[in-house]
């Protein structure tokens, strides 16, 4: 679950589209290091998820804000969760599109008011397994790569050094337990959307 509070304290800054630099950059800098983006990448991100979690907020749908959540790299937002109808997936993604910075929109919401406590314990066990897996691999920078599970189903995001090493993020979240399958949104360091050639 979202922490609500820090998002209604600022929601009247995030919707004016002014950010605190400090608050968007908190905790950044040690990641900035060895990410492939760079410090103010990091911050615009940031920014972007709060102010699209301030959106999600507000709108009458209480389905947004609880159930969807939102993965930003490089103005690349992707948003997973379990929504109870196909409304909330539609409306989620156009208010994704009207955020400041955003430049691709990946839809990977699912639609299943099935989903309970057990099914949501078990994802959260998976998205550890592979982040820890991910994060003692050897010549792999998992802090470029987001995890996300629903539903057995893994939705990698990020930034790969090259094709090796996506390959090896892709295999060890395919292997591990409990997996139904495996969706990559990971693109390569050199990859046009980022160099823009």
């Amino acid at each position: 679950m979202k922490p609500v509070s820090w998002i209604i304290l600022f929601a009247p800054f995030l919707i004016s589209g002014c950010i605190p630099a400090v608050l968007a950059g908190a905790g950044t800098a040690g990641e900035v290091a060895v990410q492939e983006r760079s410090t103010g990448t990091v911050v615009d991100d940031a920014g972007i998820k709060l102010a699209l979690d301030a959106q999600f907020l507000q709108q009458d749908v209480k389905d947004l804000f609880r159930n969807v959540d939102t993965h930003v790299k490089e103005g690349r937002v992707m948003l997973t969760g379990d929504v109870d109808k196909p409304d909330s997936k539609v409306q989620a993604v156009q208010i994704a599109w009207k955020v400041k910075g955003v430049k691709e929109v990946i839809d990977e919401i699912q639609v299943n008011d099935q989903t309970g406590v057990m099914d949501y314990a078990q994802d959260s066990w998976i998205a550890n397994q592979i982040r820890t897996k991910l994060l003692l691999e050897k010549n792999l920078r998992s802090v470029n790569y987001n995890v996300e599970v629903v539903n057995g189903i893994v939705y990698l995001m990020g930034i790969a050094q090259d094709q090796a090493e996506l390959d090896k993020a892709s295999y060890i979240a395919s292997t591990t337990s409990h997996v139904k399958q495996v969706i990559s949104h990971v693109i390569l360091k050199d990859d046009e959307r980022r160099t823009g050639k």
